[in-house]
């Protein structure tokens, strides 16, 4: 495996066209942002903020022109940094991928060596892309809560927006580390694929009715949310005293409305998941237990779909709509 500056496809995203323009290009590497490891892409994935990059409809790049993909992995073809040598297996998510730099959508992409991991122990490239940003985002989310003093006994974690990326695998990895696991949806045709994902109970998103005391009766020890919104304002209420909750996503709304009595008197904890930038020593951390104790059971079940570069407006489409579940990979 050699690299070379011949021609490769490449999603390309166009932000600042009007209007909005995406689709495959063609391209070559001494065209990619910098970096020290140029890969051979094996595999990416998609995730909501992918689908608002590619479509136009999130503000995500910070350049006017980059490959879209905030995940990948893959061989590495070049390497200035001596601790990769070609044909190492690796893999990178968030660090700026289609947002300050060319992304994962692309046959070859250029990586810095400071955020460039190594394949773990215990997980093939195509796995790691099942895990992805959403599985890291929801393995982060469990690591901070358990790093505040969240413990299995006391009560279940509930996940909100369940059957998407982040919403299955936290099911998943919860389950791993020893927590009762807890899910709400909107679709009730996917009860059945969550417990069997390891959830215990299963709520309708329709049927969930807070209160509007700014204390209600507690139902969970934490949560997991990915919605924010009114969903999150109503979690706020119901956490019982001491729990967290990980923020990690605004599906819904990006508002948060609430008061400080959960705080003050209940002992909440709200915990933001900013996963892109994560540090790389708990980066390093949270792979170490992704590809080990908390690597999720249920991959393949989880991995619903396999699409190539073409397929992706589709699959952004699809995504936005809310008509997704389980995460989509990238074969390159």
């Amino acid at each position: 495996m050699s690299a070379t500056n011949q021609p490769f496809s490449a999603f390309r995203i166009h932000a600042e066209e009007k209007p909005y323009r995406a689709g495959i290009e063609s391209m070559r590497t001494d065209e990619l942002s910098p970096g020290e490891v140029l890969i051979k892409v094996a595999y990416s994935s998609v995730n909501y903020k992918d689908a608002l990059a590619g479509t136009g409809k999130g503000k995500i790049l910070r350049e006017p022109v980059l490959n879209g993909g905030i995940d990948v992995a893959g061989y590495v073809a070049a390497s200035t940094d001596p601790k990769f040598k070609e044909g190492d297996e690796v893999l990178c998510t968030g660090c700026g991928l289609s947002e300050t730099r060319d992304g994962g959508y692309a046959q070859f992409a250029r990586l810095e060596s400071k955020w460039t991991i190594p394949l773990p122990t215990g997980l093939t490239l195509r796995e790691s892309m099942v895990i992805g940003t959403a599985g890291f985002t929801a393995a982060l989310s469990v690591y901070q809560m358990r790093r505040n003093g969240q413990t299995p006994d006391m009560g279940p974690i509930v996940v909100t927006g369940a059957t998407g990326g982040v919403g299955s695998l936290a099911i998943d990895i919860l389950t791993r580390a020893g927590f009762d696991a807890h899910a709400i949806t909107g679709k009730l045709d996917r009860f059945d694929d969550l417990i069997a994902l390891g959830a215990k109970q299963c709520i309708s998103r329709k049927d969930l009715y807070w209160g509007q005391r700014p204390l209600e009766s507690a139902h969970w020890a934490g949560a997991i949310d990915n919605v924010g919104g009114d969903m999150l304002s109503g979690l706020t209420r119901v956490i019982k005293p001491y729990g967290n909750i990980a923020s990690c996503g605004l599906a819904a709304a990006p508002e948060l409305q609430t008061t400080v009595m959960p705080f003050i008197i209940r002992g909440l904890s709200l915990l933001g998941i900013a996963s892109a930038g994560t540090a790389r020593t708990i980066r390093d951390k949270v792979w170490a237990l992704l590809s080990t104790d908390w690597k999720p059971a249920h991959l393949e079940r989880i991995a619903t779909r396999e699409v190539g570069l073409a397929d992706l407006p589709g699959v952004f489409d699809t995504m936005l709509a809310g008509g997704s579940f389980g995460r989509t990979v990238v074969k390159l």
